[in-house]
């Protein structure tokens, strides 16, 4: 294969770590803040270059197997930091995004991909691109506003919370839960189209229907008098149930009679 997926996924973590560090050594420079975002821009860039080039090697979407959708987390959620601090001037959030965007190309680095074309008659679906997608974005969204979730956790216990750092994890969590819903509607369609039927109550489908509850019931409860902390708490802890809709369901003892689960490689 042409394309050096090592070389990418290093230069993408030098690029989001040097940006980081000169952005944390700018306090008010507004120059070296400008070159942080571009190397914090740039790192996505480079992944983003790498995915279309990897569908175009492929000939088929990036989107079959476990380490292909950490591929498109780790383009994707440095964008959310950079979108966030461009929103609300707050730049705490980007840097996590950074850290997470590393561990996930870091995984891919010590567990390889195995290069295959092969893609099973239902992933030919033409829902398949939209389903998984949207899934994604929404997944990269979610995970934001977990992390977004614990810092304002530390930050409450150190009593240095404000309503601007509660408000961003919601305003994550209710834009992610938007696209959990396309992304069971798509499902649901792909259903349809590839195996007859909308739904099945396969555990893949059960997972993502429990996770999509568990957002619906954090924006019910953000509408109550619910302590600010105790949401929080909620957000922190509910990405825990996307991680199992995600891979967590691969490893259950149903999973052998889903056809959802993501390949391993």
């Amino acid at each position: 294969m042409i394309i050096d997926f090592t070389a990418a996924a290093y230069l993408s973590i030098a690029f989001w770590a040097s940006g980081s560090l000169l952005g944390i050594a700018a306090r008010g420079n507004s120059i070296m803040k400008n070159a942080a975002t571009g190397l914090n821009l740039g790192g996505s860039i480079i992944m983003i270059a790498f995915i279309a080039m990897y569908w175009s090697a492929l000939e088929r979407p990036p989107l079959r197997t476990l380490g292909e959708t950490r591929l498109w987390y780790a383009a994707l959620i440095p964008l959310v930091g950079l979108l966030v601090e461009q929103r609300w001037n707050i730049s705490w959030l980007k840097y996590y995004c950074m850290a997470l965007a590393g561990f996930f190309l870091s995984i891919n680095l010590m567990h390889p991909e195995v290069f295959d074309k092969a893609l099973m008659p239902a992933l030919q679906s033409p829902w398949f691109i939209p389903h998984v997608v949207v899934y994604l974005v929404g997944y990269v969204l979610l995970a934001a506003s977990s992390v977004a979730g614990w810092h304002n956790i530390l930050l409450t216990w150190r009593k240095k919370n404000t309503l601007q750092n509660d408000a961003i994890g919601h305003y994550l969590a209710l834009l992610g839960f938007v696209f959990l819903t396309f992304g069971l509607v798509f499902g649901a369609l792909w259903a349809k189209d590839a195996w007859g039927n909308y739904w099945s109550w396969d555990p893949k489908e059960t997972w993502a229907f429990i996770a999509w509850l568990i957002y619906l019931g954090y924006l019910h409860a953000s509408s109550w008098k619910v302590r600010r902390l105790n949401l929080q708490w909620y957000l922190a802890l509910a990405f825990l149930v996307l991680l199992v809709s995600w891979f967590g369901v691969n490893y259950l003892p149903t999973a052998a009679n889903s056809v959802h689960t993501y390949q391993q490689s």
